[in-house]
């Protein structure tokens, strides 16, 4: 990326933990932080105390009406992404949008279709792709120093809340391990190997029907394959791994954060060893791509654009539909 940008001033929308994450990378970031939204004031007037946030305001409609706010970044729960994106974007502002991008692809097309009619930039806040180890890794792919890719794997489980109130066993809030953890590996194993071609999936339903673990077999074009797991219950290696002909790189834990990879030979030499220096979590890098693709005039990610969002929440549904996962927001097809 270069370093050209648009100095953007952000707009918060919501006040919990992800948000506080990609604020504080934000300020460590130098980047500006003009104004923060809540369904309670005093959430916002905290959460701007905290980061030195210059507006803070307590409905959503106010974030995205101020005329100092040029891009919104979307925290809430995943079954309100397409709702509050769109009420950005209705405002004219810029979005990007926390991980999943919506519950279903059916969402995520129509904030295509809203950003692309107004001229608008919507991106999918899969901060992992931005990330230098994943760069160097493309640089690595795009060389040919794997030779032919034959299979992709990845895990991200996780010991979370068995709380049936909480955010990632509550189905109305989208939650579940699959949208919630699986999208790492699962979008992971997109960008290296393309959509999938077929999909298989299996999983294990927890007391609010939500999914605590999910483990998936893709098989994508010219016949790579890819296995993904994620659990919500269980804390596993978390690491991932791309095997080709030539040679393999294997991603130490925890994979989707900054860390560490190698490139090996089938002998197990290590040809290179990549490792991360980060200041902060690492958020910042998709903030900064965000304001450099503003500023050059255009209007989608190149590492991450918004038709394999949509195409990678389309997987998604497919998955849930297999193993018997639905939000409110379904449509009769279950997407």
């Amino acid at each position: 990326m270069t370093s050209s940008r648009a100095h953007l001033r952000w707009g918060i929308l919501a006040t919990g933990g992800i948000a506080h994450a990609f604020t504080s990378d934000l300020r460590t970031a130098g980047l500006s932080v003009q104004a923060v939204g809540s369904r309670r004031k005093e959430a916002a007037d905290a959460f701007a105390a905290s980061f030195e946030i210059p507006s803070a305001y307590g409905s959503y409609e106010q974030l995205v009406s101020d005329p100092d706010v040029d891009i919104v970044y979307v925290a809430t729960p995943h079954t309100l992404h397409a709702e509050d994106a769109m009420l950005a974007l209705e405002h004219g502002k810029h979005v990007l949008i926390e991980k999943p991008l919506t519950a279903n692809a059916r969402e995520a097309a129509a904030v295509r279709e809203a950003a692309a009619s107004r001229g608008l930039l919507a991106m999918e806040a899969m901060w992992t792709r931005y990330l230098p180890h994943m760069r160097r890794i493309h640089e690595l792919l795009d060389a040919g120093a794997l030779g032919e890719v034959r299979t992709v794997f990845a895990d991200h489980t996780q010991s979370l809340p068995t709380d049936p109130a909480h955010r990632i066993n509550a189905l109305k809030l989208g939650g579940g391990a699959l949208l919630d953890l699986g999208i790492y590996p699962v979008s992971f194993v997109c960008d290296i190997l393309g959509a999938p071609t077929s999909v298989l999936a299996q999983a294990r339903l927890g007391e609010t029907g939500a999914d605590t673990e999910v483990a998936t077999i893709f098989t994508h074009a010219g016949g790579a394959v890819s296995t993904t797991l994620s659990s919500s219950r269980a804390a596993g290696p978390n690491t991932a791994h791309i095997v080709g002909t030539d040679a393999r790189i294997d991603i130490d834990r925890v994979w989707y954060c900054p860390t560490t990879f190698r490139l090996s030979a089938p002998d197990g030499t290590v040809i290179e060893e990549f490792s991360s220096r980060v200041d902060g979590r690492g958020m910042q890098y998709q903030a900064l791509a965000a304001e450099e693709i503003i500023a050059a005039g255009d209007r989608d990610s190149a590492i991450l654009p918004i038709d394999e969002s949509v195409a990678i929440m389309a997987t998604l549904d497919k998955i849930r539909r297999q193993i018997g996962v639905r939000y409110g927001a379904d449509g009769p097809d279950g997407s």
